[in-house]
């Protein structure tokens, strides 16, 4: 057995999918009509087809049960990119105590996205601002291999 994707039901199929082409970049890879599949693995599916696949039963979907995680190296040019579009956000910008940067927020149908700085580039960030490789482990709360391993990438 393997794992393939995620799929999300979602009510406009267009609107989903041009949400996730500018807020993520993503493209389509297969389009099977009331399904497509997107690069990274995640796939939309109609919630008309959906609520027919389970045989009717209701379906929520705004609800707080998970979320799509994505890493962006470039997260300064991405929370500008989210500035000039209608995003609604879980919360703003914010920084974990390890020192990753994340933004949440939905997609049109209130699916949570997480956005979070590349843990690579989280350690070339305090590298940058002076932080010595044991000051970074210590930081982050990682392992020193871990700073040095990333530090090499």
């Amino acid at each position: 057995m393997r794992y393939i994707s995620t799929l999300i039901a979602v009510r406009d199929l267009a609107a989903s999918l041009r949400f996730y082409r500018e807020a993520l970049g993503m493209e389509v890879v297969q389009d099977f009509g009331a399904n497509v599949v997107l690069s990274g693995g995640v796939a939309l599916q109609t919630l008309k087809s959906w609520r027919e696949f389970l045989g009717g039963k209701p379906v929520s979907l705004r609800s707080h049960t998970g979320e799509l995680y994505f890493e962006e190296a470039d997260m300064d040019g991405f929370l500008e990119r989210l500035k000039a579009m209608n995003i609604s956000y879980v919360h703003p910008p914010l920084e974990h105590r390890w020192g990753q940067r994340v933004v949440r927020f939905y997609d049109p149908d209130g699916h949570i996205v997480e956005v979070g700085e590349d843990m690579t580039q989280v350690v070339k960030r305090f590298a940058a601002q002076g932080m010595t490789e044991e000051q970074v482990a210590r930081r982050m709360d990682v392992s020193l291999d871990y700073v040095r391993e990333r530090m090499e990438g």
